[in-house]
């Protein structure tokens, strides 16, 4: 795969992230490699309409964990450590 390639997908995960550093970082490689402005902004949109689709996904499953008062809760698997605490 090459650099600018490399760069937009790092790109996209820093935005969906919300890692300011990470993407501060990769725009300075982007900045280098030539990547134009347009193209950095494009990739940030994409990025940002993959979270809110997680994100809206995040909050329908909250409100049926709500509606069913959690009794539909997914364990933690014995062999696996715990996710939450």
């Amino acid at each position: 795969m090459d650099e600018q390639t490399k760069t937009y997908i790092a790109l996209g995960a820093a935005t969906a992230a919300n890692c300011v550093p990470c993407f501060e970082h990769y725009f300075s490689t982007a900045e280098k490699l030539g990547i134009p402005t347009e193209d950095i902004e494009e990739t940030v949109e994409i990025a940002s309409k993959v979270r809110g689709g997680a994100h809206m996904v995040m909050k329908d499953s909250i409100r049926g964990i709500i509606k069913s008062n959690g009794s539909q809760r997914e364990k933690c698997s014995s062999g696996t450590p715990k996710c939450c605490g």
